[in-house]
């Protein structure tokens, strides 16, 4: 490995120990807000059976999703927040 790319990984993780430790501050912060999935479903008036077909999902993962046992990921996270910010063209495209 080259000498150069080797300090930067090196120096990476020593800044990661002291954001860690406290002792800096992390140069971005990534807040993460949960998907209502509920009410996402609710908001396009679709059944639990309509809208784990929609989204093609078990109506157990559905569930799971809603009562807060699970978080979608991935595609189907992907999949859910195309259907809250545009369900119109969401829906079209998915029939």
């Amino acid at each position: 490995m080259d000498k150069d790319i080797f300090e930067g990984l090196l120096e990476g993780v020593r800044e990661a120990g002291k954001v860690k430790r406290g002792e800096k501050r992390a140069s971005r912060i990534f807040k993460y807000t949960p998907l209502d999935v509920k009410k996402l479903r609710e908001d396009l008036g679709l059944s639990q059976q309509e809208f784990s077909q929609l989204a093609l999902v078990s109506i157990k993962t559905l569930q799971n999703w809603e009562q807060g046992r699970r978080q979608p990921r991935g595609p189907a996270l992907a999949l859910l927040t195309i259907l809250k910010n545009d369900p119109k063209h969401a829906i079209d495209a998915l029939h």
